[in-house]
């Protein structure tokens, strides 16, 4: 489970294809403490599990069910990717809960700026507006975010200059595909609310 607060921006030295997926490699960064066999990462909201390896960067498998249903695949050497480390017992929740469950791949299609501030507007599937609301939370490449001026296939979000600065949105151009995951709870009341809703259809 994660918080949708970028711990680190990190680099991508490689991604390889191998046998049924492929194989991402950050560049070395010092994430404050060792990476430990198995540990759980979010890369773009993506959450991954780490390998072992003797050179103490982040490697991890990534699988063709993965590379369909994310923007990893499109990664290339010098990409930045946001990272954030599994969330602690007892640690403290600064943005909202992310699984790491990328249910759809959204594109930015529009940018507004103001002065240092930032509204950003992302497209998304149709099928997913239902979990959709204004003042909702949403992890945008692993980027806890509030919705605003939600509709149908799409929403904004405001983007103070923290985050501009620490997160890989910043650098983000009309167009780039992005992670989305939708609020748990919103999910959650969709698919208990789905026999009693009228068809829309």
């Amino acid at each position: 489970m994660f918080t949708g607060i970028i711990e680190h921006l990190g680099t991508v030295a490689q991604l390889t294809p191998i046998e049924g997926g492929a194989r991402l490699e950050l560049e070395p960064i010092d994430l404050g403490s060792p990476l430990r066999r198995g540990e759980s990462i979010a890369i773009n909201g993506v959450c991954l599990t780490s390998l072992p390896n003797d050179r103490g960067v982040f490697i991890a498998d990534l699988s063709n069910e993965t590379l369909s249903v994310t923007s990893l695949g499109g990664l290339s050497k010098g990409s930045r990717v946001n990272l954030e480390r599994a969330l602690s017992l007892g640690a403290h929740l600064g943005g909202h809960i992310v699984q790491g469950h990328v249910d759809a791949v959204g594109r930015l299609a529009g940018v507004a700026r103001e002065g240092e501030f930032a509204v950003f507007r992302w497209s998304f599937p149709r099928e997913f507006g239902d979990f959709i609301i204004s003042k909702g939370s949403i992890a945008v490449d692993g980027v806890s975010l509030t919705v605003v001026d939600p509709d149908d296939t799409s929403f904004a979000a405001a983007l103070i200059p923290e985050t501009l600065a620490r997160t890989n949105l910043g650098g983000s151009r009309v167009g780039d595909p992005v992670n989305l995951e939708f609020d748990m709870m919103a999910k959650y009341a969709v698919k208990l609310l789905g026999p009693y809703r009228p068809n829309r259809d």
